[in-house]
């Protein structure tokens, strides 16, 4: 795991960030990358490898990672903003809460292909409700072009 830019305590961070980037094994095969938290965004990157190319001919990155890739970060906003909600509680009291957490609905648009080494994905808390966190998403190539975008609601309880 690289350093972090995050709000919350040190080990906080370190614990959610491992959460996501090991043990939801799925994100470990993405190769996904924790950059930077925020109370309302999450920020990551990963890496072009071959078992992520979905048309040969042109090396370009598979649909379904970027998909996974939105709804992976869209995840992690949500988490980083129920934290933020309850601040008040230990850090492991904090961490418990994602046991209902899941993905409702998500919609990509595609919008250039994703040819490179490196791509950026970033998600945002529109609304964090009781029950249901609704968030967009984007996911950028190296240059910073837009090359996906996403929104979804996630069940947060």
């Amino acid at each position: 795991m690289s350093e972090v830019i995050s709000p919350f305590e040190p080990e906080f961070t370190h614990k959610l960030c491992e959460i996501f980037e090991q043990f939801i094994t799925f994100n470990q095969v993405l190769g996904l990358q924790v950059d930077a938290l925020t109370e309302a965004t999450a920020h990551a990157h990963l890496r072009m490898r071959p078992e992520l190319i979905g048309h040969y001919a042109h090396q370009r990155m598979h649909g379904g990672v970027i998909s996974a890739t939105l709804d992976a970060l869209g995840g992690l906003a949500a988490m980083a903003a129920i934290c933020a909600r309850h601040r008040d509680e230990a850090p492991d009291k904090r961490l418990e809460r994602f046991g209902k957490l899941g993905t409702i609905d998500l919609r990509v648009d595609y919008l250039r292909p994703a040819i490179g080494e490196l791509f950026r994905a970033e998600a945002e808390i529109l609304r964090l409700g009781s029950r249901v966190a609704n968030i967009r998403m984007a996911f950028t190539d190296a240059e910073g072009r837009l090359l996906a975008t996403g929104a979804a609601a996630y069940i947060v309880s």
